[in-house]
């Protein structure tokens, strides 16, 4: 993509104050021209386009109407944002997104001032919005604050807490719900949509305080009358309207509107320009939409990596890859629920992601994709588990953070047997600080009754999986995003003795010991190291949590340890290393350890960041050869 390629409208628009002259022709032409930039774009770097396709318009008219930065909007997840950055003063660096120094691919408050919380995971709009718009209030500060927010993200506990929230304290907020899996009667919808805008503009509003005013001047019977005409105006418009449940959470409803008409958005959005409280504009978007691949299947391009435009299709990179480890997971899945009649498969919002759809599809009474609600995912798992099932729960690693208390109080508390998928442990790559899987470690192996395991190749994930299903209790499987090494698969199942180490290299000089992922680029450093004149003893630790005590004899015998990992030091294997020696008695051992620093890490190619902090073989033997001075 040459990111020097001219925009007629597009080109002209260095921020949202550029807008405010354009006509409604102009703005529609706009809306095609910032599709085709980010088709263009994502289709080099990867990244969000579904989404974003489809909340192009919601972004010109949410831009034209307010007064940003003035008016704060707040994207939920961040995932449609790309037209928002385009239209913010970030057109010309826009070919950098999610690329290393680019620009993120989530809104990000130390990128832009228009950027005004930052974002990445779900359902966190309307409550950052109810804090912004209380402290703005505070202030004596005027400007309206408005949180954009999907359906999906609608499925999370923690938005209705924000909306029950937000209708209680009736500060002004607008939250504007970006619909695009809801389906609407054209009739219902259309007079719906006609009577939200016309009901909430300033003539009728004003009128309709007038006759509010009259109606209490009456003596004696004014205020029946006025009780009377409310309740007949709320039945009215909960019977042509969808709003009901946010009504009853004392928010004004409008809509359902046209999400893709910028005039009918801009209408509906000056009117709430004057309203007071909460508001909910309900808007119907087509995920994808102006993308044919996109629109016809959004839920495999809701997060895509690179793509040629005119099919869709990934770049033809010479041989097929090995199988991902979320590919092989899904199907030890299928495999182990054929003869498992007690296994069932829980994921929130992500078959896909967490290769569960095979399974969803042959075992569907098995099966439960919970939506964004990643606490009642696990406590869920944890009722199935008093019944008996062995439910496993495939979440992301950054995704799990939300259900930590779920974890702690609901599963290891009680020692229910709930297996932890957890994918995407270690360094993800472009979506950045708020997707690396940096922190699970840390948070998972201080808990009581917890097993905690990582893979180092994709055949040793099937017999892990094998393993925790045995188990009497919670367990934890940490593996990474990404290609697997192309192993050759076992065609039987072994169990896994728990807390036992494998060593895979026999060496005098180093011990190292590596977990999941690491051993492989370890096993390499020791074999460099080797021809420099020292052996290196490997070990894959497979566990985290219980530790092979048998480590802190080998270490007392050699004398020297490197420990690596891709999980921040603080609180991670080389902590629960350093912590057994302690325990042992073990003495005189020089030990480092390789790990992500105390920080969040930024975005970019995975490889990159793993030479960067010294987690690739090179950085391991640098480590390596230091020890061994």
């Amino acid at each position: 993509m040459n990111p020097k390629t001219q925009y007629k409208l597009l080109d002209r628009i260095d921020s949202p104050a550029d807008l405010k002259g354009l006509s409604l022709h102009e703005l529609e032409g706009l809306a095609e021209e910032i599709r085709q930039k980010i088709i263009e774009t994502v289709s080099m770097t990867g990244g969000h386009l579904a989404p974003s396709l489809g909340a192009v318009e919601l972004a010109i008219a949410l831009h034209y109407v307010f007064d940003m930065p003035k008016d704060k909007i707040i994207w939920d997840v961040g995932h449609q944002a790309y037209a928002h950055k385009l239209l913010t003063g970030r057109r010309d660096q826009f070919h950098t997104l999610r690329t290393y120094g680019g620009i993120s691919g989530f809104p990000k408050r130390a990128e832009s001032p228009f950027d005004t919380f930052n974002t990445g995971h779900s359902s966190t709009s309307i409550s950052a919005g109810l804090g912004i718009s209380t402290a703005k209030a505070l202030k004596g500060e005027k400007g309206k604050v408005i949180a954009v927010i999907g359906d999906g993200s609608m499925t999370a506990g923690m938005a209705f807490e924000g909306l029950n929230q937000s209708g209680h304290m009736e500060k002004d907020l607008i939250v504007v719900l970006n619909d695009n899996a809801m389906s609407i009667s054209p009739n219902v919808g259309a007079f719906s949509s006609f009577l939200s805008r016309k009901m909430t503009g300033k003539r009728f509003v004003g009128f309709k305080k007038e006759i509010e005013v009259f109606l209490k001047s009456i003596p004696g019977v004014g205020e029946d009358i006025l009780n009377v005409a409310r309740k007949w105006e709320d039945s009215f418009l909960t019977f042509f309207t969808q709003g009901m449940l946010f009504e009853a959470l004392r928010f004004k409803y409008i809509g359902p509107i046209k999400g893709h008409r910028i005039d009918r958005l801009i209408e509906t959005f000056k009117n709430t320009q004057h309203l007071e409280g909460p508001v909910l504009i309900h808007a119907v978007t087509v995920k994808g939409k102006g993308y044919g691949p996109a629109e016809k299947d959004p839920a495999h391009y809701h997060g895509v990596g690179s793509f040629e435009i005119s099919t869709g299709a990934p770049p033809k990179n010479g041989p097929k890859p090995p199988p991902s480890y979320t590919e092989v997971f899904g199907r030890t899945m299928v495999e182990l629920g054929r003869e498992n009649k007690k296994l069932f498969a829980i994921t929130a919002a992500m078959p896909e992601g967490t290769g569960l759809t095979e399974f969803a599809e042959v075992y569907p009474e098995r099966f439960l994709d919970v939506g964004i609600a990643e606490q009642h995912a696990v406590t869920f798992a944890a009722g199935l588990a008093t019944e008996g099932f062995r439910p496993v729960v495939a979440i992301y690693s950054t995704f799990l953070q939300r259900a930590y208390d779920q974890i702690i109080h609901d599963v290891c508390l009680p020692g229910l047997p709930v297996v932890f998928a957890i994918d995407r442990g270690g360094l993800v790559g472009e979506d950045g600080p708020t997707h690396h899987g940096h922190f699970d470690i840390t948070y998972l192996r201080s808990l009581p009754n917890m097993t905690l395991m990582a893979p180092k190749d994709e055949n040793e994930l099937r017999h892990m999986l094998y393993t925790a299903l045995q188990q009497p209790g919670p367990v934890g499987i940490r593996y990474p995003r990404g290609k697997g090494l192309g192993v050759p698969m076992d065609k039987d199942y072994e169990t896994i003795p728990i807390g036992k180490s494998e060593i895979l290299r026999q060496g005098k000089d180093l011990l190292i010991l590596a977990l999941g992922d690491k051993v492989n680029p370890s096993l390499e450093a020791a074999f460099h190291l080797e021809k420099e004149g020292h052996s290196a003893c490997v070990v894959n630790c497979r566990f985290v949590k219980p530790l092979d005590r048998q480590l802190g004899e080998l270490a007392g015998s050699i004398g020297r340890v490197l420990v690596v990992e891709e999980n921040i030091r603080q609180g991670g294997l080389g902590g629960a290393v350093l912590e057994m020696f302690n325990d042992m008695g073990v003495e005189n051992v020089r030990t480092k350890r390789i790990g992500l620093p105390d920080k969040f890490v930024e975005h970019g190619p995975s490889a990159l960041l793993r030479e960067k902090y010294g987690l690739d073989s090179s950085g391991i033997l640098k480590e390596a050869r230091d020890l061994c001075q």
